[in-house]
């Protein structure tokens, strides 16, 4: 085949891989003019054009990397500059106020090695390089600076994947009251679906509650193992333990691969297995991906800088959405009262912008972190498979109108973040 016809076949997962990596559309498509243009002028070097996409993925992988390395600016680190980070950003997902003092306790050597895996996210090869010192050195290095902090932090730290927290078997009861207060801006950068930060070493355990039973039908427990790779990008790998409510045993594991930027965060891959056969997709697998696993323009992720933007407006239980793809805004402030705990949230409304026929309100507090998630479906929603509506299977649960469509309450979800 020819350089034109190899290039119209497999563009499509060229440009998705691009996209993927450069999320300004402008210099995307400059890297994507530079790597059609590279592989033309060397096609004649590729000796089995079979391998035609590997091939020119490979560059693509190559123009970006470029790309990365031309706009870098490397930051150089002192104890003055250590200090001042900690101040500015929370390492490991940690957020309370002592984080400060405990960092400015450590020696300089211990802060300079925690800030560069945790709030950088520099593998343990790219530290070495960096600092000059070998890989073992710099694993040593990390394992006294994690047990100095430890042993300094006046709070008990959960040990990675310890499941610490117990979720009551039925949901408790609680308040949602509407707040007078202008809503908030917030930092979310938990992974849509799943509640958990996708930052080394951060753990999560949840429960989905049917109503009006209001008995937990599915438990998950989630934890961050370690970093990993696809297609060159770099994220972190998550393991997802999903349990029912009859069984001790998980139905399900799932591993997951998900990035984090300042902006976005996705999904990059994700596995299970199936009738016995472990099964793979990485966002290089087209619609078959994009239909469980992905998520916004060009599978760029969802937004982690959340603030009004007027897409969706709500009065009471009557919502309007802009009719728009991913549909997804704060629609007021809440104050959240779940047995004696009280939560200040700001409710993020999603009108089927994940799945069609679904829509949910998400009730997030400063810290960026889920306190309530509820289902709502769209009356008809899977007519087919149940043959009745949900207004008739749920007669008693709460219902509201979408731009002049019926959802039916179907379900909650807490988590162990706010016990």
């Amino acid at each position: 085949m020819d350089f034109e016809s190899l290039l119209c076949e497999h563009k499509a997962a060229i440009e998705r891989f691009v996209h993927f990596r450069i999320s300004n559309r402008q210099d995307a498509e400059d890297v994507l003019q530079e790597t059609f243009l590279t592989a033309f002028r060397k096609f004649d070097t590729l000796k089995n054009t079979a391998c035609f996409k590997a091939w020119i993925l490979s560059i693509a992988r190559n123009k970006c990397n470029d790309y990365y390395r031309k706009s870098a600016e490397k930051p150089m680190f002192s104890g003055l500059d250590l200090n001042l980070m900690v101040y500015e950003q929370s390492c490991g997902g940690i957020k309370l106020s002592s984080e400060e003092d405990v960092f400015s306790s450590l020696k300089n050597m211990d802060k300079e090695i925690l800030y560069l895996f945790y709030c950088l996210e520099l593998s343990q090869k790219e530290i070495s390089e960096k600092l000059h010192i070998p890989v073992g050195t710099v694993k040593s290095r990390l394992y006294y600076a994690r047990e100095n902090f430890k042993s300094n932090y006046p709070y008990t730290l959960k040990n990675k994947g310890e499941n610490v927290m117990k979720l009551p078997e039925k949901m408790p009861e609680y308040k949602i009251i509407k707040s007078k207060n202008t809503p908030f801006s917030v930092k979310w950068e938990e992974l849509m679906g799943w509640l958990i930060i996708p930052k080394p070493d951060e753990s999560i355990s949840w429960a989905l509650y049917d109503f009006p039973s209001k008995q937990y039908s599915e438990y998950v427990e989630m934890q961050v193992t370690g970093r990993a790779m696809v297609h060159g990008i770099e994220g972190v790998e998550i393991e997802a333990k999903e349990y029912n409510s009859n069984s001790d045993k998980p139905f399900s594991q799932r591993r997951f691969v998900a990035q984090l930027t300042d902006t976005h965060c996705r999904i990059l891959a994700e596995s299970h297995k199936q009738n016995g056969v472990n099964k793979y997709y990485t966002f290089l697998d087209g619609d078959e991906f994009i239909k469980n696993w992905g998520f916004g323009e060009d599978n760029c992720g969802k937004e982690t800088n959340l603030s009004v933007k007027n897409r969706i407006r709500r009065i009471g239980a009557g919502i309007e959405g802009d009719g728009k793809p991913y549909c997804m805004d704060i629609v007021g402030r809440y104050t959240v009262i779940i047995g004696n705990m009280e939560f200040d949230t700001v409710c993020l409304m999603d009108i089927e912008s994940y799945d069609t026929g679904v829509v949910t309100e998400q009730y997030i507090d400063k810290n960026g972190k889920t306190v309530l998630w509820r289902r709502f479906n769209a009356d008809n929603w899977k007519f087919s498979r149940y043959n009745k509506s949900w207004s008739e299977m749920l007669p008693d649960n709460e219902q509201i109108t979408v731009n002049g469509r019926k959802y039916v309450h179907w379900y909650d979800c807490i988590s162990d973040y706010i016990l």
